[in-house]
């Protein structure tokens, strides 16, 4: 690419870009950083109209906390009730099969949700630090070593839901992702996952489970409605060095009329959006985190696609020893659905 002249400033993603991605255009490389800076760097493609800066009162430091300490039995009600069957309706299906996302209440007991909101901020705090001085915090396969955020991932009625509005009979784990976007934050750019996730298949879904209600200036996942509407911008290039790319996508559907949900979440309420569905998130004008995790499933049988992009982040950290053109079935990518009780 064409280096800056000195009259010019560099763009912000320069300062989480390596050098190697810094000087080619494209996307064709794999990522050369940690999950954190992918976010970081991510973050920066997205149009924001207005100073961040001034969007919230910035909190006090998160703080040491102590553990989260939960007994035995509290686990195991929390495994039943994540176990129990969702009746999920035939018009959900239909709805999800036509808009490409749908929004569920009470799938999940809230304050189960809160133990896993002080859980997950533990985990954060321990990667990243009391003061990290980071506008969007996250961490991913945390199941491996948390048996709390265990419970949530590898949850049985989660993985039912997501099945049965995929149409398939068997799903697995692609990865967990904690996502706190804090006070202040700016937007997360447009963008499907089919463009992100390195899986040669259609058939892939994300949970999107909030950790406290979310109303609208918190900045709630919010969605351009259609299935199909990822067919009017398929062919658009993508920028990986400023937000011309958020720009165009927003103007494209505004010139089209595609309307966007970006209603508020109540505690307990998630959302499943398909890999083609577009999707954002507004900012954070709250002085509290937005934080939510993320689950995402795929058929069963589904392979890693024959060449993965940078805008796969750290891939090969969620599926381990698995090369190009292979099957995904590592140790990290468990059938959730139907799965042994």
């Amino acid at each position: 690419m064409t280096e800056p002249t000195h009259s010019q400033s560099k763009p912000e993603s320069y300062e989480y870009l390596s050098k190697a991605q810094q000087e080619s255009e494209d996307v064709a490389s794999q990522w050369d950083q940690d999950n954190q800076q992918w976010w970081n760097w991510y973050m920066t493609l997205a149009e924001n109209k207005q100073d961040q800066s001034n969007l919230a009162i910035k909190p006090a430091p998160f703080g040491l906390q102590a553990p989260i300490e939960i007994d035995e039995s509290t686990l195991e009600q929390i495994k039943e009730a994540l176990s129990e069957p969702y009746k999920l309706s035939l018009d959900a299906i239909e709805q999800f099969a036509q808009d490409g996302y749908i929004k569920l209440k009470n799938v999940i007991d809230p304050q189960h949700l809160t133990f896993l909101r002080q859980r997950i901020n533990s985990i954060l705090i321990d990667a990243l630090g009391a003061e990290p001085g980071l506008a969007f915090r996250s961490d991913e396969m945390m199941w491996l070593h948390d048996e709390l955020v265990r419970k949530f991932v590898l949850s049985k009625r989660i993985a039912q839901i997501a099945s049965e509005l995929l149409g398939v009979q068997a799903v697995r784990l692609y990865h967990d992702n904690a996502l706190s976007k804090e006070p202040g934050c700016g937007r997360t750019p447009w963008h499907y996952d089919y463009h992100h996730f390195p899986i040669d298949s259609r058939n892939v879904c994300t949970a999107w489970i909030p950790l406290q209600p979310i109303p609208r200036e918190m900045g709630p996942l919010a969605f351009a409605a259609g299935i199909k509407t990822y067919k009017l911008v398929q062919d658009l290039s993508f920028n990986k060095f400023d937000t011309s790319y958020d720009k165009q996508l927003s103007r494209i559907f505004a010139d089209n009329n595609i309307p966007v949900d970006n209603g508020s979440f109540d505690l307990g309420e998630i959302s499943f959006h398909h890999t083609l569905s577009f999707h954002t998130a507004g900012e954070n004008k709250t002085n509290e985190s937005r934080m939510a995790l993320a689950t995402t499933y795929f058929e069963d049988g589904a392979r890693l696609v024959s060449n993965p992009t940078m805008i796969s982040g750290e891939f090969h950290k969620f599926m381990p020893a698995i090369e190009p053109g292979d099957i995904i079935n590592s140790a990290y990518n468990p059938v959730c659905y139907p799965c042994a009780d």
